[in-house]
């Protein structure tokens, strides 16, 4: 009996997938769990594992992009391989791909294989389990392998941690799922689609001696791309040695690194939002002589209480929300030629972090108290520090503040955080003499500043937004009072 492999929905609009990678060959005997064949839309990318166990037959091969619903494989039942193909479809001469999936079909061509493939042969159990790089959410499609735990044929215990993996939104690590021998077959600092196998467990106390007889292999199951080495001349250029500019190789002056994703997901990101709205910044001060009088008043009692403290960015959160309820445009967004009014509170508070800039969301912020918020901050930028940020941390976020003033920023003008239409920037609370019933004193001042899309938000909404929270923090009472 044949069971068909069908390419499954996506979603609305999908209506077709890339077979990005095979990650079994025509003819394998799989079992039930593995991971065949890996898929890419314009939105989002999936892996598809294999239903029950059999002898997989594959009838359309990596590269092919075919419509939502078309077969592309099929998997026939039983312990033996009803096919003997002279040569499987997933294994493209010319393109690197994961030495798991590149293997020849031919048996007698087992002394040329990776550990991963000639492991089985000296396991008691002869199971092998594969680890490869998990989903990572919608439009996450590569990851770099950023630091190994282990060493190529270290015995691994079961739950231990082998492999940290960066991607453009989140870190991840990912742990044994059984106890046995490793072989790594991706180095570190190699980018590679979800999907990929990275390196094979031999379950049980075996012989690491198989494991370790080949270095790790540094596959990618995409080109690489120009950052994942020094760059060479062009061949034009070795032709004329005088033209070819000096190598930073061995340069002592500079070090050359690559760019993680998550940096190149914010350089990209930073350069769309400007590209693609009208942005303009508005600016006001705020005397932070009230805000600072109430937290000093209470602050005793709220960490007995609470076990946290009462911060400014609580405060500002809650004057936020205040402001969106006040002048509902700023909370919305355009897209296309729609405008989608947003009716809840998600706030985003950007966060600094070894790896760049997050911007995890405080879910329904006007439900909560400043308590709450002020530990959902404290939660966030814990697990930033630790890189256990999750995908679904960052998402749905409606309106962002940005606290440069952490770090000494007098005065900025943010950057949207599309598709939002607004982002409020705190900076640093200087001691300033201002005009206060005709006299002068010296006050604890922050300047803040609005960056909102001119698109669908005014110049008048703008400010009035930026006022509303100017009074609010200056008048804390009103905003406890939601007046």
């Amino acid at each position: 009996m044949s069971q068909p492999i069908v390419i499954p929905p996506f979603g609305e609009s999908i209506t077709s997938a890339l077979i990005a990678q095979w990650h079994k060959k025509d003819g394998d005997q799989i079992t039930k769990g593995d991971t065949l064949v890996s898929l890419e839309t314009d939105k989002v990318s999936n892996s598809l594992e294999a239903e029950f166990s059999g002898t997989l037959s594959i009838t359309v091969p990596e590269g092919e992009e075919v419509a939502i619903g078309a077969t592309i494989g099929s998997i026939a039942e039983g312990a033996t391989s009803a096919l003997t193909p002279s040569e499987p479809f997933a294994s493209p001469a010319p393109a690197p791909a994961p030495v798991s999936t590149a293997a020849p079909a031919s048996a007698s061509s087992a002394p040329s294989q990776p550990a991963s493939e000639s492991a089985p042969a000296s396991s008691p159990s002869g199971e092998v389990i594969q680890i490869t790089v998990p989903s990572a959410g919608e439009s996450v499609t590569s990851a770099t392998v950023a630091a190994w735990t282990v060493k190529n044929g270290d015995q691994v215990s079961k739950g231990q941690t082998l492999v940290s993996l960066d991607t453009d939104k989140v870190s991840q690590e990912l742990e044994a799922q059984a106890s046995g021998i490793i072989a790594i077959e991706v180095a570190e600092g190699t980018e590679v689609e979800i999907g990929t196998v990275l390196g094979t467990i031999t379950v049980g106390e075996v012989s690491p001696t198989a494991a370790t007889t080949a270095p790790p292999v540094t596959p990618s199951s995409k080109p690489s791309p120009p950052t994942q080495s020094v760059p060479t001349a062009p061949p034009a250029k070795s032709s004329s040695p005088k033209s070819q500019p000096v190598s930073d190789q061995n340069d002592t002056r500079v070090t050359r690194k690559k760019m993680s994703p998550l940096r190149r997901k914010i350089a990209q990101h930073l350069v769309n939002a400007q590209q693609t709205a009208a942005i303009l910044t508005t600016f006001n001060e705020v005397d932070m002589t009230a805000v600072m009088k109430l937290r000093k008043s209470v602050q005793e009692d709220f960490v007995k209480k609470h076990g946290v403290k009462l911060g400014f960015m609580s405060l500002f959160t809650k004057a936020v929300v205040q402001a969106l309820k006040d002048v509902p445009s700023v909370n919305g967004r355009i897209d296309g030629t729609d405008i989608i009014e947003n009716h809840f509170y998600d706030i985003g508070i950007a966060i600094g972090t070894e790896k760049g800039l997050i911007v995890p969301v405080v879910r329904d912020a006007d439900q909560k108290s400043f308590a709450q918020i002020e530990k959902d901050i404290i939660d966030y930028a814990v697990k930033g520090k630790e890189g256990k940020i999750e995908f679904a941390d960052l998402q749905g976020g409606v309106f962002t503040i940005s606290n440069g003033g952490v770090y000494g920023s007098l005065l900025s003008t943010p950057i949207l955080n599309p598709p939002q239409s607004g982002i409020l920037g705190m900076h640093t609370i200087q001691q300033r003499p201002v005009a206060i019933d005709g006299k002068v004193e010296i006050r604890p001042m922050m300047y803040l500043a609005l960056s909102y899309d001119h698109r669908l938000v005014d110049g008048k909404e703008a400010v009035t937004f930026l006022l509303r929270i100017k009074d609010c923090l200056e008048n804390p009472t009103r905003m406890l009072l939601e007046v």
